[in-house]
């Protein structure tokens, strides 16, 4: 049987999806999405969590979506627009001490001779070094990496693959080892010495990785959070007017422009694999519907353990999915505030309302909460980071009020002794404010309605196994080459005519949409000619 009612059907409408689709319907191949949500746009959405209050309920900020991709899906010309941070961070420590860092290189540098004159004079060359490397990451990720088994193709990415790193002096090429091998905490330790500093800089490298800033690797997170850019800036971070979910809208409008099907509503259960090639997809309803390629968006965890069979994947393949890693140990919560909170080391209003303000003070207090996590299931004193983007948006609160976004690290994936998630949301929910009420006093009493979601509530309602916002671990072992697995870099699955263009493949989370474009490439590269419509 085939009667294919369209050339490529992806499963999933999330921002990478968009991009995959966009640019396969931009080569005239016929392209429908299936999202499982009643609104487009995967964990990049804006919703009212509250009468009167709409947030960014998951994906919370941007920097990282590639330059090329919002020129190519014309998102400046469709309204999208970004207010850049005036302050990158503000770290509250207690005891009336606070570190601002960002706004600019003097500026930053002034604040942290505050705790060392030393750490001060040395940021300009730490800078240097995270740019460098960051520089690298920026030309590799819409590149489709070398993979294992494709014979002279493979080998000939590689010499490209190599190149780039043999134009590096040796110590930047050290720099780079160091970064893909290191702790957080060995690597910071090496260039600075006041703990304050190394607290704002090593944050990055927990977000989004359960793990302590003592695991090996861990420095590597660190600086997939700096390769991005906003408004041109590297590095820079803001907040999209409109929220995450105008960036998605303004995705599926280029989309539908150029032909793609959006249907909603529309979860799918298993994939239709016949003789070794995936063929079509069975919704939920039972309804099947076949196309000539079959594009996952879902992490490799979803789409490998709940929507195959098997009996249908080889087994070594089986064997390597086993082993992969998930679960980024994250909490979200949104929150309609009735004011805005009064921090005691930096009473009033001000930038540092308007940074991203984390609630961790050291590198020791973020390994004391993986400590505790990995303990108890969750830390009762959690690595808190809070944004106010109503303060540049007045478009998500009522005129006086405000939401705030919530992104709380050190909470299980999976509970321990089979607890759950559903019987300890709240109790984990007191742990949160209770750190945010300790730093802002009366920051409970400001609150008029929340939307708390543990890692189970992530998976529920935005497909994110384990609650990864990842889709998948951001360590050596599961990058470029080796996203998802070994064998499997290029976007293509171990079945015939099934690609992934999700956050489980290079170059991995995060709003980039890279996978999606990267997927299309790879797409279009095996139509002949068309592949090089994307450059």
């Amino acid at each position: 049987m085939n009667a294919y009612s369209t050339d490529a059907l992806i499963i999933g409408g999330g921002h990478n999806g968009l991009v995959c689709a966009y640019y396969l319907a931009r080569a005239g191949m016929k392209v429908r999405i299936l999202e499982a949500r009643d609104v487009i746009g995967g964990a990049a959405v804006t919703e009212e969590f509250y009468p009167g209050f709409r947030n960014s309920t998951a994906s919370y900020t941007v920097s990282l979506l590639q330059p090329k991709i919002i020129a190519d899906m014309g998102l400046v010309e469709r309204g999208y627009r970004v207010i850049e941070r005036p302050k990158s961070n503000f770290l509250p420590l207690g005891g009336g001490e606070y570190l601002l860092v960002g706004g600019s290189l003097e500026a930053t540098q002034m604040e942290i001779a505050r705790f060392s004159q030393a750490d001060a004079a040395r940021l300009p060359e730490y800078y240097a070094m995270l740019e460098s490397a960051a520089q690298i990451l920026r030309e590799l990720a819409l590149e489709i990496p070398p993979n294992a088994g494709s014979g002279v193709q493979a080998m000939l990415a590689g010499i490209k693959t190599a190149r780039r790193f043999t134009r590096l002096s040796v110590l930047e090429q050290h720099n780079i080892l160091k970064l893909f091998t290191l702790s957080a905490r060995e690597m910071l330790d090496q260039w600075f010495e006041s703990a304050p500093i190394k607290a704002a800089f090593g944050f990055d490298a927990i977000v989004g990785n359960y793990a302590s800033p003592d695991t090996p690797g861990s420095a590597y997170v660190l600086l997939h959070h700096v390769f991005g850019e906003v408004n041109g800036k590297h590095g820079q971070w803001g907040h999209v007017l409109g929220g995450m979910g105008q960036v998605t809208q303004l995705m599926a409008e280029a989309c539908e422009e150029a032909g793609v099907e959006i249907s909603l509503e529309t979860p799918v259960k298993k994939l239709l694999v016949e003789n070794g090639a995936a063929v079509g997809i069975c919704t939920i309803d039972g309804e099947q519907i076949r196309a000539r390629k079959i594009i996952a968006n879902v992490g490799p965890k979803l789409l490998y353990d709940r929507l195959i069979d098997a009996a249908d994947l080889p087994a070594d393949f089986r064997s390597m999915m086993a082993g992969y890693q998930f679960g980024s140990g994250s909490f979200r919560m949104n929150l309609a505030l009735g004011g805005l909170p009064d921090f005691t080391d930096l009473p009033g209003t001000g930038n540092h309302l308007k940074s991203g303000i984390i609630m961790a003070p050291s590198l020791d207090y973020m390994d004391e909460a993986y400590q505790d996590a990995r303990r108890d299931g969750w830390s009762r004193k959690p690595v808190v980071e809070m944004l106010i983007p109503s303060l540049v948006d007045d478009s998500l609160a009522p005129a006086g009020q405000h939401v705030a976004s919530l992104f709380c690290q050190q909470f299980a994936p999976i509970l321990p002794e089979g607890r759950s998630w559903d019987d300890e949301r709240n109790a984990a929910v007191d742990a949160i404010l209770d750190v945010v009420e300790n730093h802002a006093p009366g920051f409970r009493k400001l609150i008029l309605g929340r939307m708390a979601l543990s890692p189970l509530d992530l998976e529920r309602k935005f497909g994110l196994v384990g609650g990864d916002i990842f889709h998948g671990r951001m360590s050596l072992d599961q990058l470029w080459t080796a996203r998802p697995v070994i064998g499997s870099a290029n976007y293509k699955g171990p079945i015939q005519h099934l690609y992934m263009c999700g956050s489980g493949t290079h170059p991995g989370g995060g709003v980039t949409g890279a996978p999606g474009h990267n997927a299309a490439k790879m797409i279009l590269r095996e139509r002949s000619f068309l592949g090089r419509w994307l450059g």
